[in-house]
């Protein structure tokens, strides 16, 4: 039997498993809107951990990590470090919002906004947002997944069909089983990557280098760019700080107020499990260590790899490695499960963003119980379509694609501040802020890539950053200037 297709043959099994797992794991939620988007509030420490866990261990870090590491050398770095600290506002409005949402009957993040400023245009607004920061982090995932089928057949099968049959798997069991089917593949997901990322991680810089050590003198020897702080830009130019600190900052930022994320809070089992999550979370930033050096490994042994997010599979398969089908199949197999493992957690959560935050405040009580839950898999197979289309488009970086999303997102989070912070904000000054800084983010970011501005103009700063600063300001001044809401209300959500 031809080596591609025992791996493509694996790599088939392993979807099939993924399959089974999460049209099981959703026979124990109630036939109920809460139990298909919050689990009936349910999960436990070790399904919470890997749920974050493996969100973050998506195809951007999988095959993008080592796409950058591989092509910008030190500039991947940031990755490890906003993987660090994204999780650790958590610790202090989590339990908050995880109580509200138990008392008031929240399961996403935008009714906890609507009721706290008393407005239906708000949890539209964020919708729109969200939804519009959701597509560009499906389309990485798609395009990984279609890398790993292309690369792992030798072209017999493309990017698309790979992407649809990857995805394919992936709406099945989100369509059926909501959250507990996306938190029990996670599970299992999360934890055979951590394997596969520490083995393939030390065994490829020791197979073509003699080790990690011997493997990055090489590279001070002869690329000595590579492993200069901050790294190169997507130019191949030294990159600036202002566009690395940016990056980090902004990825912080955005991290604890993805949606997909922020709706995982009201599925904890208590504040204990919550907490305990926050206080572990950090060591996946451990397992993203090797997953750099699978892409340094190929910077000296694999020259001119295009483009570079393909850089593991080309390295797995080449014979130049010389592993067996079997283990090659595995680790592609690895690399779809990065992919897979977010992809379910943001498909479910823009179905149920679309269906509650959007139509839910358009037309109130439009739709009982039965109807949403109907609804949302119906937008969960839309938005999965309008993805796929956009996932055909080539020329895209994965990690690039990323960091547009938190150019978006990141408006929530000086919302999310005030919401338990500040008293004097009121509902004009919410909205108004959420306009100016998502506008901002936009506008300033299509300028840059049309070159109608320079990045020198902007030092280099990530646009996002830009557009909070002006999402703070404007809601200061608008909250000065109109009423504010009811003392009572605000106390329920500002006092303790």
């Amino acid at each position: 039997m031809p080596a591609w297709l025992i791996v493509f043959l694996v790599t088939i099994g392993y979807l099939l498993a993924s399959l089974a797992i999460g049209l099981a794991s959703g026979r124990h939620a109630s036939d109920s809107t809460e139990g298909y988007v919050a689990g009936d509030r349910s999960l436990n420490f070790l399904v919470l951990y890997f749920i974050m866990g493996a969100s973050v261990f998506s195809a951007f870090a999988f095959l993008g990590g080592p796409g950058w590491s591989y092509s910008r050398g030190a500039a991947a770095f940031y990755i490890l470090a906003y993987a660090s600290v994204g999780l650790v506002p958590w610790y202090f409005f989590g339990p908050r919002v995880a109580a509200l949402g138990r008392r008031f009957g929240y399961v996403t993040q935008a009714e906890l906004f609507a009721h706290r400023f008393d407005s239906r245009a708000i949890p539209a607004i964020l919708a729109v947002l969200s939804v519009f920061a959701f597509v560009p982090y499906l389309v990485i995932q798609m395009k990984g997944a279609g890398y790993v089928f292309n690369v792992v057949t030798e072209g017999r099968v493309p990017q698309w069909a790979g992407s649809a049959i990857a995805y394919g798997v992936v709406l099945v069991y989100v369509f059926r089983s909501g959250v507990l089917g996306v938190g029990w593949t996670n599970t299992f997901q999360g934890m055979f990557m951590m394997v596969l990322a520490w083995g393939l991680g030390l065994y490829l810089p020791a197979k073509l280098h003699g080790g990690v050590g011997p493997m990055f003198d090489a590279i001070a020897a002869g690329l000595p760019d590579m492993l200069r702080g901050p790294g190169l830009g997507a130019d191949g130019q030294p990159w600036s700080w202002g566009a690395y600190s940016s990056s980090v900052a902004i990825s912080a930022f955005g991290f604890s107020v993805w949606p997909h994320y922020f709706m995982k809070i009201y599925t904890a089992r208590d504040v204990d499990t919550l907490k305990r999550t926050v206080v572990y979370y950090p060591t996946f930033a451990l397992f993203l260590v090797p997953i750099l050096f699978i892409g340094f490994s190929g910077v000296l042994a694999f020259p001119g790899v295009e483009p570079a997010d393909a850089i593991l599979p080309t390295i797995v398969t080449s014979a130049l490695i010389g592993l067996p089908p079997v283990i090659v199949g595995l680790f592609c197999a690895g690399a779809l499960a990065a992919s897979m493992s977010t992809g379910d957690a943001l498909l479910h959560a823009a179905g149920s963003v679309a269906v509650r935050d959007f139509w839910g405040n358009l037309r109130p009580g439009a739709l009982d119980d039965a109807a949403q839950r109907r609804w949302i898999r119906l937008m969960v197979i839309l938005v999965g379509a309008a993805s796929y289309g956009l996932a055909l488009i080539p020329g895209l970086s994965l990690v690039e694609l990323l960091l547009l999303s938190y150019g978006f997102i990141a408006q929530l989070f000086p919302l999310t501040v005030v919401t338990f912070l500040w008293r004097g904000v009121t509902r004009a000054g919410a909205l108004w802020g959420l306009v100016a800084g998502g506008g901002i983010a936009f506008f300033l970011d299509l300028a840059l890539r049309l070159d109608l501005v320079s990045a020198a103009a902007t030092a280099g700063v990530h646009p996002g950053i830009y557009g909070m600063v002006g999402n703070v300001i404007v809601m200061i001044a608008v909250s000065r200037h109109t009423a504010r809401l009811a003392p009572a209300h605000v106390a329920e959500f500002v006092d303790r």
